[in-house]
Parts: structure tokens; C-alpha cells; sequence
């Protein structure tokens, strides 16, 4: 029945102002029917009527100066909310102009719907609840007193770097032009969390953020962040602090698990107002977050900001989509190749070797398994024909303690080692499983027992004492040993330990992105203010590959696609409007009924404080009237599938093994209205296989044993009706967690020796070297050392005296002899420097002279600019960078350059387009000094 709107006043929106802290009987905070004087019309001294001249707003909230804060137009719930927009502005102007005070902010509702206008900075948006007095007076400070966000200074002791500074700005703006989403692709390594943080600096000095929720997928990449944020804004107050489980209402910047969050807001006890936070960040921003975790962003609706390190063209549009990206296209993007190629790096690139054993090549079988271990395997009583594994079943139906210990001493050899170059350098182990990692640990400890079983450890998120100061992520980062963190999902993304150099991939990768996430473990380069003795340099890291990841990935370069899981309880409700359309169809009227009936009560039973449901709160009303039940059509059922259906995934507080068993039944039962015997056979087999294991043994499994007996006959299947269904699910349904399984026999454990079968560097990354540029330094530098204690030309060189022509000819020979690929073009290409001669190589290896590079001495200067001009826009900084680049790859710049292409893709008039005057000169002078 559809409410008065007296009755959505007293009955949702007076509720709903009280949940929000508001008591609408206090007149101190909220006046009923506010009277508003409008002036009589022209030509008319006297009022005509009681009310003429008069306006009355539902209702009009109060700040604790008593001056309106906000104005509350109300319709009834059965009216659009939106007949309302225009009355509440026309409100919200008058009140202004009455008592001459600040426009109040705008709302209009008809308890179901409802929506906020901040008239004259942004169109009205949907909100799901009203905000508290402290949020109203939040925002009317921040309306207030914020500045210009163009003309901010960015912090750049925070977050300097060009590229970080271009992203920042690109964000600023758009929130400028009342933008609300925003999405940052950056490579894993280039600072997403601090460019994050300089950006939330900005928007607090220039006053545009008082609140910011920062939300990660993990509990490690909480304390990170907070980490973060404690160094580089030590004055902020953050949530939560060690301990902390309830929200603190007295903070700035609050860190976030998504789960935590979501219980945060669906928890009534510790309310949390949709309008609580200015600025939300969202890292790792990925479509199967906001499967499960949407609710949080659908609650707040306030200016979001995603951060993804994925590879552009492999995001989800789904991703896109949820930040109004439309045209695929993120607010900014920065890539592992521009990181890597820059000059000089920002990122660590990486060699990759591939190992692969005969076993997972070849598979475990009488023709692999050597002659020795076919004897011992006779001695142990084992049929060697029996044994019979493909490669692919390595660590799942078949475990060989030979083929990890292979894999294990290979790592031992060709690791990038300390500066001893006995011991690794830090290293992550990506294993399969938990006890894949175990039996990884037990391996390293056997072989190498001199190193009192320190050297190696499983990190995995069950074990508390992983975390912590002291614990082993904490050891691991910052204590000499474990040198390898042997790592089940845990370490796969967002630990940020500076020092690895080496990653080994001991389980196959399916996921694209995870892959890349994996790899961005190695990328960061080493912090120079903070050496560690166990790692003083890194140029390169190495990815040791035993599952052929690389070459899957150039075969199939979006990995596996995986095919989207409807919930449960999604699927249950869905199988359950099958069954009445199809009990409606064949005229079986009182089948249909009970099962309509299972359904609103199924529906009653939705989490009302989800925001979801909130949310849906106007297609729900329609339920609530007898009327749609009576005569279910076609078009009601489209309905409720389109509407209805997708609601329940909601749903997390449900007995999932008593809803499978449930599904099942309604299964079982739907294909008996469909005369489906095969399908239904098949389900009931299914279903007496599952009532068959559970164990008599428990008491309240006992007290079913009649029942329980009985469904595993023939002669209860043959007469079951849906009464016997729905005795089967309430009485047996509760009981399906206590169900033993019968498991199979596990995996065959096999001691077998394994041998290498290939090992080769492989071509992979920006530059798809096989050998990398630092193994070439090292070999040429290495070569010369050699050299200089018997050459006497190298003598001269080496104490400083000149040498002719003819000597450097002699001796660029005899280097090319030694090694042909010593020329100087590949000097010139491994030393970044176009126009050294080929002595001067020799001088700058011998320590004689420093060579810097030129796209050294061209980044540096802009660097040196763009710090210096901190209010540049981000399109002068997009502008800057192809400058750069173009002087780097040309090593020259003439004026008529700078207002032709490609200049002119960023205006059309080129430089004249981006910068005054004044600025053009000053670029000028930068570029004469650098490339005249």
C-alpha cells in the first residue's frame, strides 16, 4: 500500500534522520515545516490568504550556530523523488536571501530514494542516507575555504619524480572540473602509495579533503600504507592504531581492509555516515574487489581515486567502467617499459632463465625413471609399470622430493648472489601450496645445514608470526637472514622488500595480472640513503622460470579466462523462479504456491543494512503489495530474475553446505516437473551420496537416523513428494556440515632423482636482451682489469697519459679479439653516450674519467625545471616530457621543432599554445644549454 506523505515522513524519513544523529522533535537541530517569507506577489499590499507570501520546507536542518545547514524536501513513496528538485532549491535561495547566511545544501527524498544537490559545485547525485551535523558542517567549511587545486603546490619530498607529479596534476584538475573518478595505471615499483599520499597532502593544505579513506586487500598492505602516511604526513592523525578495533571518529586518514570496511558499515552498533570520508582510495582496483567489496564504494559515493599497476590494455572494462573511464582510456598511466627506459631508471629490469626438468617435461614413467631408481622402486615393492604421471601432475596428483631438490640446487647455482657471492640475495619463492612450500624449506634445510635452518623460511597469511616487528615479513626485510621468503599467495603482490633480486616461479601462473603483480616484487631499485650490507647494489634481478610461465604468457597473453561464478545464494533463488514459472506453466498450483512462499520469506530475509538492498529499496517497495503475488505472470518472473535475483549477493551470513544441499533438492525437483529422468537420477544419486556421509556417530546427526536411512532406499525416492523434499532440507540440510567426506588417496609421494632437461637465459622484458646490458659492462670491465696488469697501453691510460691514434686502434683490436661484441657503437649503446670516442670508455672503466651519459644530463636538467616550477599543469608537464624525450633521441632542438609534430598533438599551436611568453623563454634557454 502506498504511504501518505505524512506516513513516508514519520515511517522512513524521520528514521532515517535519526539514524544519522538527527532528532527531528529537537528544534535546536531540525525545524518541521520551516516558515520561508517570499514577499507578496506585485500590486498586492495584504495577504489574501492565511499562507500567501509564505513558503514552508519540509524540513530544514540546523548547525550548532542554529543557522539551516540543509534543506529537506519530502515526497511521498509512491512519487518520484525528483518532483522535488526544483522546490528545494527554490528553498534553499530563500532561506539564503531571508536570513542572509550561507546557501544551504539540498536534499530531496521520498524515503526510498534519496538525493544531494551542493547547488552551484555539482549536480544533485543519489545518496543512501542523510549526512550527520558534522558532516554538513564539514562540508560548509570545505565549501567555504578551499583554493584553487591548479595553482597547489605539490610536495615533491613526497612525490618528485616527473611522472608522479604529471599523475597528481592530472587528478587536481579533473576534480576541478567536478570530476569524481579518477583511475592511475602505474607499473608496480613507481610509488602508486606515495604519489597517493603527496596528492592527499595537496588536497588538505588547499582544503578540498578533511577525511580520507585509504583501501587495501590485505593486512600486510595496511600496515605498509600506514607506514607510509606515518613518514611522509607524521602530523595526520590515522586509524587505526596498534590495537584499535572500533572506528575512531577523531581522525584524518583511516587505512582500510576492504572487509573491515564493509563490516564497519553494515554494522548498526558503530554507525558510519555515507558522507563521512572527502577522498577514498581504492588500491589495486581490480574486478574481482568490487564483486565482493562494491558495497563500500556504493555506500561512501564520494570522489574516488583507483590505483592498478595491470597493464592497460589487459583491464577489465568493467574496471573502466566503474571509474567513468568509457573510452578505455585511465586519467594517467605510467608503464614498466617507460621505467625502465627512462634515464636514469626508475625501475629494475630483469633476465629470465628457464629451467626444466625430464620429469616435467617428459612426465614420471618407465622410460623416464633411471635404471637405479627402477631398482629401488622394486625393492619397496612398487609396480614400476603402475607409475604413470604427465608433467602437468608435478605437485598435484604426484609429489617427487627429486624434482624440487633439482629445482632448488639449480636456484643455489645460478642465483644473483651477495656481495660474497656465496649466499643468495633476498629471494621469493612462489609456491603451489602450503606443503609445497614446507617440503621447499625441508629441502634447503638438508642440503644446506650449515646455515642452522635460517636461510630459507614459508612465509604464509595463517601464521601469526609472520607479522609484527620481529616477526618473519619483518626479519625477512630487514635482518640479514632469511635470504628467501618461500611464499604461498602472501608475497605474490604489494610487499614492497627493495633488496630481491631473485624470484623463482616454482608453480605454473595463470592470471595475467597476477603474473605481473609477481614479477613487480623485484622491479623497486634500492633506496642510496639506506644501504643494506647484504645487498649494496642492483641493477638487474633475476627470474628463475620452472613452469615455462613466460612462454604461456606469450602464447596466450590475457592468461586464462575465467568464466564468472554466479553466489549460491544467487543461484538458489534463480533455480527457485525456474521451478514456479515451470509449476505455474503445468497448472501445479500448490506447488508453485509454497514455493513463492519459500521465496518472500527468503527475501525477507535480505541483510537490510546492506547498502545494496538500501539502494534497491524503491524495487523491493513493490513486493511489499499482496496484489503482485496473486497472479505471478511472465513479465512479474522477468522481474524478479532482472530486479530481484542479483540482490542476493548479498548474502554472507548463510549455512552454505545446508544451501548447496538445498540447491540440489530444488535441482532434483525441477527436473522432475521438466520429466527429466535421466538429469534427475544423476541429482538424486548426488543427493543420497551426500545423506550417506554423515556420520552416525554425532548426536545431532543421530537423532535423524530414522530419516537419514530411510532416504537411501529406492522405495523413499519412488514415492518422495515436496513434502518429503522439504522434510529432507530442514530436517537433514543443517546437518550437511557434519558430513565426512570420503577423500581419495592423496597424492603418490616419489623420491625419484630428476636431471635437467633445459636451462636457458630467455628473451623477455623491454629490451628482449638475452644477455642484459650489466652482464655486458661486467664482462667487458672484467675483461679490461684483466688486461691492464700486462698491457702496456692500458698502462699509459690507466696513470693518465695520452696515447695516439695508432696505440687506440691496436688496442680496440685486441679487445675485439678477445671478445667480438667489444665494439664501440655497443659501447656507446651500453654506456648511454652517443658521442664518447672509444678511449674515452676505456678511461671512464679505469675510473680516469666520469662519463656521464647524455640522457643522464637531459633528465636531470628537466627534473631540475619541473622542481622548480611546482604549479606547472599537467598538460605543460606532458609537454616538458616530450620535450625531454625528443632531445634524448635526437640530441638536438631547433626553435620551428617546438611548433610542428609532435608538439602539436598537445595544441595545436604547439608551445606558443601551452606556455606565455616568459615560460617559452625560459624553456628556450634550457634546451640551447642542453642540445644548441
Amino acid at each position: 500500500m502506498a504511504k501518505s506523505e505524512a506516513l513516508t515522513r514519520s515511517e522512513l524519513i524521520d528514521k532515517q534522520l535519526a539514524v544519522s544523529g538527527w532528532n527531528v522533535k529537537d528544534p535546536t537541530q531540525v525545524v518541521e515545516e520551516f516558515d520561508i517569507l517570499t514577499g507578496l506577489p506585485e500590486g498586492v499590499d495584504e495577504p489574501r490568504t492565511p499562507y500567501e507570501g509564505h513558503q514552508f520546507s519540509d524540513y530544514v536542518l540546523l548547525g550548532k550556530d542554529r543557522k539551516p545547514l540543509a534543506v529537506i524536501e519530502a515526497k511521498k513513496s509512491s512519487r518520484d523523488a525528483a518532483i522535488g528538485r526544483e522546490q528545494a532549491k527554490q528553498y534553499c535561495y530563500n532561506i539564503q536571501k531571508q536570513l542572509d547566511c550561507e546557501l544551504p545544501f539540498c536534499f530531496y527524498t521520498n524515503g526510498l530514494e534519496t538525493y544531494f544537490w551542493d547547488l552551484e559545485n555539482a549536480p544533485p547525485r543519489k545518496v543512501v542516507g542523510f549526512p550527520t551535523r558534522d558532516d554538513l558542517e564539514r562540508f560548509a567549511y570545505i565549501r567555504r575555504n578551499r583554493k584553487p587545486l591548479t595553482q597547489e603546490l605539490i610536495n615533491t619530498n613526497i612525490a618528485g619524480r616527473d611522472y608522479q607529479i604529471r599523475a597528481i596534476r592530472a587528478v587536481l584538475e579533473g576534480i576541478e572540473q567536478k570530476k569524481r573518478n579518477f583511475l592511475l595505471v602505474m607499473a608496480t615499483g613507481t610509488g602508486k602509495t606515495r604519489t597517493c599520499i603527496a596528492m592527499v597532502d595537496a588536497l588538505m593544505r588547499a582544503g578540498h579533503a578533511e577525511k580520507v579513506l585509504f583501501l587495501v586487500d590485505r593486512i600486510a598492505l595496511r600496515e605498509q600504507a600506514l607506514q607510509a602516511f606515518k613518514e611522509h604526513l607524521p602530523h595526520e592523525p590515522r586509524w587505526p592504531n596498534v590495537g584499535e578495533k572500533l572506528i575512531a571518529k577523531d581522525r584524518r586518514i583511516y587505512v582500510a581492509t576492504y572487509p573491515t570496511m564493509l563490516n564497519i558499515i553494515r554494522d548498526d552498533t558503530q554507525h558510519l555516515s555515507p558522507h563521512y570520508f572527502d577522498f577514498i582510495v581504492v588500491d589495486e582496483s581490480h574486478r574481482s574487489i568490487y564483486n565482493t567489496y562494491g558495497e563500500i564504494l556504493d555506500y561512501f559515493k564520494t570522489i574516488t581515486l583507483g590505483l592498478t599497476a595491470t597493464p592497460t590494455d589487459i583491464i577489465d572494462h568493467n574496471t573502466f567502467q566503474l571509474f567513468h573511464c568509457e573510452d578505455g582510456l585511465p586519467t594517467f598511466a605510467y608503464t614498466f617499459e617507460e621505467a625502465v627506459n627512462r634515464e636514469p631508471p626508475y625501475l629494475c629490469n630483469f633476465q629470465v632463465m628457464k629451467i626444466q626438468t625430464r620429469f616435467q617435461m617428459d612426465g614420471i614413467n618407465k622410460r623416464t625413471i633411471s635404471l637405479e631408481d627402477q631398482k629401488k622402486l622394486i625393492l619397496q615393492g612398487k609396480d614400476v609399470e603402475e607409475i604413470n604421471f604427465e608433467g602437468t601432475q608435478l605437485e598435484k596428483q604426484v609429489i617427487n622430493k627429486g624434482t624440487n631438490t633439482l629445482i632448488v640446487k639449480e636456484f643455489m647455482e645460478e642465483c644473483i648472489k651477495d656481495a660474497n657471492g656465496v649466499l643468495p640475495g633476498k629471494t621469493i619463492f612462489f609456491c603451489s601450496s602450503k606443503a609445497h612450500a614446507r617440503r621447499i624449506e625441508e629441502i634447503f634445510d638438508k642440503l644446506y645445514p650449515q646455515y642452522h635452518g635460517e636461510l630459507a623460511k614459508v612465509l604464509v597469511s595463517d601464521d601469526p608470526r609472520v607479522y609484527g616487528k620481529g616477526g618473519l615479513l619483518d626479519q625477512f626485510t630487514n635482518n640479514d637472514m632469511p635470504r628467501i621468503a618461500i611464499s604461498v599467495d602472501m608475497l605474490d603482490t604489494g610487499i614492497d622488500v627493495r633488496e630481491i633480486v631473485n624470484l623463482v616461479f616454482a608453480k605454473p601462473v595463470y592470471s595475467y595480472t597476477k603474473f605481473w603483480q609477481m614479477i613487480g616484487r623485484g622491479t623497486r631499485l634500492l633506496e642510496t640513503s639506506k644501504p643494506k650490507p647484504w645487498c649494496l647494489e642492483k641493477d638487474v634481478f633475476l627470474v628463475l622460470d620452472c613452469w615455462d610461465n613466460f612462454e604461456y604468457f606469450k602464447l596466450q597473453p590475457k592468461g586464462k579466462e575465467l568464466k564468472p561464478q554466479l553466489p549460491l545464494p544467487v543461484r538458489l533463488v534463480g533455480l527457485r523462479l525456474d521451478k514456479i514459472e515451470k509449476a505455474i506453466d503445468t497448472d501445479q498450483e500448490s506447488i508453485a504456491r509454497r514455493e513463492i512462499s519459500k521465496l518472500r520469506r527468503q527475501i525477507a530475509a535480505l541483510p537490510r543494512n546492506s547498502v545494496v538492498i538500501k539502494e534497491a529499496s524503491v524495487v523491493l517497495a513493490r513486493l511489499d503489495d499482496e496484489n503482485f503475488w496473486i497472479n505471478l505472470t511472465h513479465q512479474k518472473l522477468e522481474f524478479l530474475r532482472a530486479e530481484i535475483k542479483p540482490l542476493f549477493r548479498t548474502v554472507s551470513d548463510a549455512d552454505f553446505k545446508a544451501m548447496r544441499f538445498e540447491r540440489d533438492l530444488l535441482e532434483y525437483s525441477l527436473a522432475l516437473l521438466n520429466q527429466d529422468r535421466p538429469q534427475a537420477e544423476t541429482l538424486r544419486d548426488g543427493i543420497v551420496e551426500q545423506i550417506s556421509e554423515l556420520p552416525l556417530s554425532v548426536s545431532f546427526v543421530k537423532q535423524q537416523e530414522t530419516l537419514i536411512r530411510a532416504a537411501q532406499t529406492n522405495h523413499y525416492w519412488a514415492t518422495a513428494d515436496e513434502d518429503r523434499f522439504d522434510e529432507l532440507v530442514d530436517s537433514l540440510g543443517p546437518l550437511m556440515k557434519f558430513r565426512e567426506q570420503m577423500t581419495g588417496p592423496g597424492p603418490v609421494h616419489l623420491d625419484l632423482t630428476d636431471v635437467l632437461h633445459n636451462k636457458e637465459m630467455v628473451e623477455f622484458g623491454p629490451q628482449h636482451e638475452a644477455v642484459g646490458i650489466s652482464r655486458y659492462r661486467e664482462m667487458v670491465e672484467t675483461l679490461i682489469a684483466e688486461l691492464t696488469a700486462s698491457n702496456p697501453i692500458l698502462q699509459k691510460i690507466k696513470n693518465g697519459l695520452n696515447v695516439s691514434a695508432d696505440e687506440a686502434s691496436q688496442l680496440a683490436e685486441l679487445l675485439h679479439e678477445e671478445h667480438p661484441h667489444i665494439t664501440e657503437d655497443l659501447l656507446r649503446q651500453v654506456y648511454k653516450n652517443r658521442k664518447a670516442r672509444f678511449i674515452q670508455f676505456i678511461r671512464h672503466i679505469l675510473g680516469i674519467e666520469i662519463l656521464k651519459s647524455f640522457p643522464d644530463e637531459v633528465s636531470a636538467a628537466f627534473d631540475q625545471f619541473i622542481l622548480a616550477h611546482t604549479t606547472l599543469s599537467s598538460g605543460q608537464l606532458e609537454f616538458l616530457n616530450l620535450l625531454k624525450n625528443f632531445i634524448i633521441e635526437r640530441e638536438k632542438v631547433e626553435k620551428k621543432d617546438l611548433i610542428n609534430a609532435p608538439f602539436t598533438v598537445i595544441h595545436p599551436q604547439g608551445i606558443r599554445g601551452v606556455f606565455s611568453p616568459a615560460e617559452i623563454n625560459e624553456i628556450l634557454q634550457l634546451t640551447e644549454r642542453l642540445a644548441a
